[in-house]
């Protein structure tokens, strides 16, 4: 198969639109699995396939290797495995997160090793639940980061709104509203925008989901800037999200690596400042 049906494909897993240049033979393979899988009750159920993940028809298909993907749950593995088979993808309008903590490397230092890891891995228990309850792709779990994001076909087509409502609690689950202090200190950044998701291959033969373009390495940038408690959120997110900037405080960023200064939104835990 070329990679021009497979990134009809991808298009069609990230905003469940099926453009005119759909493969009409992909079609008749997922309607047939489709067909098939209906015949075993259980839910939730895979996006494409129709295969149960859970429940007593998940149980009976459980030997033969079903389960959720490791991006999202709401695919299963055979379906990653073969969006991860070729080198292609698609490029859509999606929003993005990613939730950084402050000073890692002293927090390290401060803990030891083992404490670190504890503190680590608590923090991507917390902060997955909230971006899979808030329909998600998990896109990376790296070092004291976690990246996901939101698309059409899962977060619908007021991802922005979402991307914003996983970031406010992603700060509630780390303890920001805590007179006491966070647990963790976090910060957070969402941006609104285009970027090619789809396969990347490596020297292995290994193909792995990346997300690339200007729009993810804004949202990064935005990230690293925002203070102990905060979302930065971009214009372009607050636009598509249609939140009032005027309630937040605003901020002028010269981030590194975007030539223009870039102007964002400060969300922090304060009731009444954005709605969740």
């Amino acid at each position: 198969m070329e990679n021009k049906p497979v990134d009809e494909l991808w298009y069609w897993y990230l905003t469940g639109e099926k453009r005119a240049t759909f493969p009409e033979d992909l079609e008749r393979q997922f309607e047939a699995r489709q067909r098939l899988f209906r015949l075993f009750p259980g839910t939730p159920r895979c996006f494409e396939c129709n295969v149960p993940l859970a429940g007593f028809g998940g149980l009976i298909l459980k030997p033969f290797g079903n389960r959720p993907s490791s991006f999202s749950p709401r695919f299963c593995n055979n379906c990653e495995k073969f969006a991860r088979s070729r080198e292609a993808g698609a490029e859509v309008v999606l929003s993005l997160l990613f939730a950084d903590i402050r000073d890692s490397t002293p927090l390290a230092e401060k803990l030891g090793n083992a404490r670190f890891k504890e503190l680590i891995r608590r923090f991507y228990k917390v902060t997955s639940e909230v971006l899979i309850e808030h329909n998600a792709m998990i896109n990376r779990l790296m070092g004291d980061q976690i990246s996901a994001l939101f698309v059409p076909r899962f977060a619908g087509n007021e991802h922005a709104r979402v991307a914003i409502q996983a970031a406010r609690e992603i700060l509630r689950v780390t303890g920001h509203e805590d007179p006491s202090g966070p647990w963790v200190p976090v910060g957070v950044g969402v941006h609104t925008g285009s970027a090619y998701v789809g396969a990347v291959g490596s020297k292995e033969g290994v193909n792995e989901i990346a997300v690339l373009g200007s729009s993810v390495n804004l949202t990064a940038r935005l990230s690293s800037q925002a203070a102990t408690g905060e979302v930065l959120i971009s214009e372009d997110a607050m636009h598509s999200a249609q939140f009032d900037a005027g309630v937040l405080q605003q901020r002028v960023l010269q981030l590194k690596g975007i030539s223009s200064p870039v102007a964002a939104s400060v969300l922090q835990l304060r009731p009444g400042e954005i709605e969740r």
